[in-house]
Parts: C-alpha cells; sequence; structure tokens
C-alpha cells in the first residue's frame, strides 16, 4: 500500500448509508435520469458493455450507449435494456445534438485518444451535465471551466500520462498528488489503486476503504465507470454519486472474496454482486 504524507479521511459505510438515494415509490424511468454513455470500438466492444452493465445495475432509469455500430449486435444480447446510438460523432458535429435530455455523460472505455475524440470532448464540455472521462478520453490537456463537474478517472498509469509525474512518486503520496491535479484542472480525479483517492477541485478529497486485488484485472475500471454515471443520474448530490460508486465497486470486489477466490473475479462480474451489496447499505439514507 502506498505511504502517505497527508491524511485523507475516507468515505465510510456510514456516509455511504446515509447519502445512497431512496428510490420513489411513484417513480418512473424518467425521474432516475438518463445516461449516455460513448464506448466501445469493433476492437473492444467488451468495454461497452462493462461500462453499460455497471450503469444499467446503479439505480439510472434510461441508458443510452454511442457505440460503432459493429459492436451493437455484439453487446445486445447481453444488454438490451439499453438503446443505441450510431454515428456519435456525425450526430455531434453536426452541432444541433441535444444534451439537455441527459442527467450525465461518461466517455473513453474502449475509445482510442487521437483528434476525433479532442473533437468530441469540445461538444461535450459544452454541456451543462457532469461528464465522465476515462481510459481512451484521458490525455494531457487543459479543461475549461464548468458549471456541471468533470470528472477523471485515471489509474496511475494514465495519471502520470496526463500530469507528467512518474509513477513511483505519485505512490509516495497520491492524496496530495490527486489534490493538486484536481484544483490545477479544475477537475475532479478519481485515482485509482489499492487505495483510491477521490480529490475534488475544491480542495475536498476522501479515500476509499474498499477494495481488493480482485479488482486487479481488466474490465473492472469500465464496470467503475458505468456505476458512476449510473449514480450521477439518481443521485441529487454529484459528489455523493462519485464516492458512492467508487465505494460499492470495492464492496462488490469484497463481497466475491467472501465464497470465492480473488483470482477469479471478472469484471462483468461485479455487476452482477452490485443488487445484493446496495441492499446491505440502504435503510439509512438522508438523500432524496
Amino acid at each position: 500500500m502506498p505511504a502517505h504524507y497527508e491524511t485523507v479521511p475516507a468515505w465510510d459505510e456510514q456516509q455511504v448509508k446515509s447519502t445512497l438515494p431512496i428510490r420513489s415509490a411513484d417513480g418512473h424511468k424518467g425521474s432516475f435520469g438518463t445516461g449516455l454513455l460513448i464506448a466501445g470500438t469493433r476492437d473492444m466492444p467488451g468495454a461497452a458493455l462493462l461500462a453499460g452493465l455497471g450503469a444499467m445495475r446503479s439505480g439510472l432509469g434510461k441508458l443510452e450507449i454511442a457505440t460503432e455500430a459493429e459492436v451493437i449486435p455484439m453487446i445486445l444480447p447481453s444488454l438490451p435494456e439499453a438503446t443505441y446510438i450510431r454515428n456519435i460523432e456525425e450526430a455531434l458535429s453536426a452541432n444541433d445534438f441535444k444534451f439537455d435530455g441527459y442527467k450525465a455523460i461518461a466517455i473513453g472505455p474502449g475509445k482510442i485518444p487521437d483528434s476525433q475524440m479532442e473533437q468530441n470532448l469540445v461538444k461535450l464540455f459544452q454541456s451543462e451535465v457532469p461528464v465522465i472521462l476515462d481510459a481512451g478520453a484521458l490525455s494531457k490537456r487543459s479543461y475549461p471551466k464548468r458549471n456541471a463537474p468533470t470528472i477523471l478517472t485515471p489509474h496511475p498509469g494514465e495519471f502520470s500520462r496526463i500530469s507528467g509525474i512518474p509513477v513511483e512518486e505519485i505512490a509516495r503520496d497520491n492524496a496530495q498528488h490527486a489534490k493538486r491535479l484536481a484544483k490545477e484542472l479544475h477537475a475532479t480525479i478519481v485515482l485509482k489503486g489499492p487505495e483510491t483517492v477521490i480529490a475534488f477541485p475544491d480542495g475536498e478529497a476522501w479515500t476509499n476503504p474498499t477494495g481488493n486485488s480482485a479488482l486487479s484485472k481488466g474490465g473492472t475500471g469500465d464496470t467503475l465507470t458505468g456505476m458512476m454515471l449510473g449514480m450521477l443520474c439518481c443521485h441529487d448530490n454529484w459528489k455523493h454519486a462519485v464516492l458512492n460508486a467508487v465505494y460499492l465497486h470495492g464492496a462488490c470486489a469484497e463481497h466475491w472474496t467472501k465464497t470465492k477466490s480473488p483470482h477469479t473475479l471478472l469484471a462483468h462480474e461485479l455487476s452482477s454482486m452490485l443488487p445484493e451489496v446496495w441492499k446491505s447499505l440502504e435503510g439509512l439514507s438522508s438523500e432524496e
């Protein structure tokens, strides 16, 4: 576990229980928000599926997945509940794409960092909704000040790439580095690792106490991005959504290892763990 030179409080179980949203009995799918997920390519279709499963399990009312046409028939049998958008780049370039129907947007799982990605992000940053960046959307760049949050979800290697700080240095004080970058970029930083740090641009920061080595496997980050997207749609407080998504993601891995080896977890099984894990934390919520 990395050494820390700055004490950052942990977002604990009691805080999760008191901030998980209550699902109103008279709600409908429009009550719980629509999320937009821009993910997946013909070479990495699974990233869209993993993020999509995480989102659909995390409280949103409707999910739209924007992906390459070839990806849709690959993932549709496993995720028929989502709707799909083809040729999102053309729609964004037309300057008439409407963002006001979405509660949150996530982009990057299974994508590659290229000029098209940068063009897409320019459009997304003009929206008034939270935008999550992961994987192929994480590059060294500046970010505009927005009325809605911008959330980056790097692992240490990606953090090093976007900050220029060596991985070894990041490990020595991950909280301080995350806080500094969050302030510099006007963006929330979710620095993933053995003790994930969530740093907000206003200086607030938390560590996550859940998780284990079962998460050290490809695709678990895509699942977290999806869970965060879903929780941003159903939480009223966006900070609570980010913190609770990270906590529950780790708690799902802990739930797995109660009866199974950490060697054996597959990323999509995190989403399968979530219903029981979330239920175990319900009952004390004060967030409406």
